[in-house]
C-alpha cells in the first residue's frame, strides 16, 4: 500500500468512526489534515519517528500489536496525542474545524489501521520504507518496539 493510499485509509476510518463531526469531512481534506499531522522534516508522514516516539513513551507493545498479525490493541487518545504533540493536535483539530476531543479521538481510531495495513504479516512494506528514513532507518524503528 503506498503513502496516498495508506493516508485515505486513514482518513476513510475517521469518518467512519462514531462521532459525528468527522463523518462528513471530504476524504481528501481529511487525509491532507492527516499528512500535515504525521509530517516529517521533509514534509512527508514519518511514520518511523512516530514508532520511535511511541516506544520513547512506554506504547511500544500497543505500537508493535498494530505491526503483528494479532488484533490491534486501542491506544489512549490523551496518549497518543502527547506523542504527537499537542500543538500538532490543535492544527489538526483546526484544519477540519472539529474539537481538539474530536481531533484526539479521530487520530486514536485512524493510527492503528494504517500502522495495520501497513505491516501485512507484521513487516513493514517496502514502499514506505522512504518513511522510515530508508531500510536501515524501519530497522531500527522496529527493534526499538521489542
Amino acid at each position: 500500500m503506498d503513502l496516498s493510499s495508506l493516508l485515505q485509509l486513514g482518513a476513510s476510518v475517521i469518518r467512519g468512526n462514531s462521532d459525528k463531526t468527522t463523518t462528513g469531512i471530504p476524504l481528501d481534506k481529511l487525509g491532507s489534515a492527516l499528512s500535515g499531522l504525521l509530517g516529517g522534516q521533509n514534509g512527508k508522514p514519518d511514520l518511523g519517528a512516530l514508532l520511535s516516539n511511541l516506544q520513547t513513551a512506554g506504547l511500544g507493545e500497543i505500537a508493535a500489536s498494530w505491526l503483528g498479525k494479532g488484533a490491534n490493541q486501542a491506544v489512549s487518545p490523551d496518549a497518543l496525542s502527547g506523542v504527537i504533540g499537542i500543538d500538532k493536535i490543535k492544527e489538526f483539530a483546526a484544519q477540519l474545524g472539529i474539537s481538539e476531543v474530536s481531533a484526539k479521538n479521530a487520530v486514536a481510531d485512524a493510527l492503528p489501521v494504517m500502522f495495520d495495513k501497513a505491516s501485512p504479516d507484521g513487516s513493514l512494506l517496502g514502499d514506505l520504507a522512504g518513511n522510515f528514513g530508508g531500510l536501515s532507518g524501519m530497522l531500527d524503528s522496529a527493534k526499538k518496539l521489542f
